[in-house]
């Protein structure tokens, strides 16, 4: 689904960059010792209290733990909050057939794309059905190419749940985009990508690969020990993303935690 445009001077687009918020329907519902609807509250209350604005939120899958439509609209009373177009993706986590039917409906918009400035933002799905890890479908490629070409935006930020690339972790680089090389060779190749998010990992990562800006926000709950070769936890707090969008095709980020109190 597509909407209209967001934001129309040479200001940048600010872009508040949610992921994994691993919601329950039960509000009480706690993973790896996380609170996580009250660890997504008080992330979110923090935003609000800042002075940074967005124009736009994205939301980068594994919006739920349970597979119950009451999570999904747990999460949609909770971004609601935010007064803010929401891009959505799912993550490996979601169930799509539910995330759809509640997250479909403005102001939130599923695998969406959306102009903004001299910009392009585009959600893509990467799951695969049954498995953690991901792949970017032919169709989904050629529809993200579509969606690319029909666009007279220059710069073009991209969406998604699975790493593009290996993480350094032995246990996650098992369950990323399969696909994720041919996948990066397909975005640089429309010459107009400059910016891919994404979340899954529960860590952060930002780097350059082959020009594209490639960014990973830590979850609202818990995250992963970066590095580790099995599968691990640590002690950082719930964290969300700024991103400034500059109308030369700049980015500007910014990484918030939100300490434990």
């Amino acid at each position: 689904m597509r909407s209209g445009q967001i934001h129309g001077n040479d200001d940048p687009v600010r872009v508040l960059h949610l992921t994994d918020p691993h919601l329950f329907g039960d509000t009480a519902g706690v993973l790896r010792g996380i609170a996580t609807h009250a660890s997504l509250a008080s992330v979110i209350q923090h935003y609000q209290a800042g002075d940074w604005r967005a124009h736009i939120a994205a939301l980068t899958g594994d919006l739920i733990q349970d597979d119950t439509k009451a999570a999904y609209q747990e999460c949609r009373k909770l971004i609601a909050q935010l007064e803010l177009p929401v891009y959505c993706v799912p993550g490996n986590h979601d169930a799509r057939a539910l995330m759809r039917e509640v997250l479909a409906e403005p102001p939130f918009y599923y695998c969406g794309s959306t102009e903004s400035g001299n910009w392009l933002i585009v959600g893509i799905d990467t799951c695969a059905a049954g498995r953690a890890g991901g792949y970017v479908t032919v169709d989904e490629q050629s529809r993200l190419s579509a969606i690319i070409a029909a666009s007279r935006a220059e710069h073009v930020m991209v969406c998604l749940h699975h790493p593009p690339v290996p993480m350094g972790s032995a246990w996650l680089d098992t369950v990323g985009l399969d696909n994720g090389e041919e996948f990066l060779v397909k975005l640089q190749s429309s010459g107009k990508v400059r910016l891919a998010i994404f979340g899954h990992v529960h860590q952060a990562y930002d780097e350059i690969h082959d020009g594209i800006q490639i960014i990973a926000t830590p979850s609202t709950c818990r995250q992963f020990m970066q590095g580790s070769d099995e599968f691990a936890v640590d002690d950082n707090p719930p964290a969300y993303r700024r991103i400034s969008l500059h109308a030369d095709g700049q980015v500007q980020t910014e990484l918030v935690w939100v300490k434990h109190e």
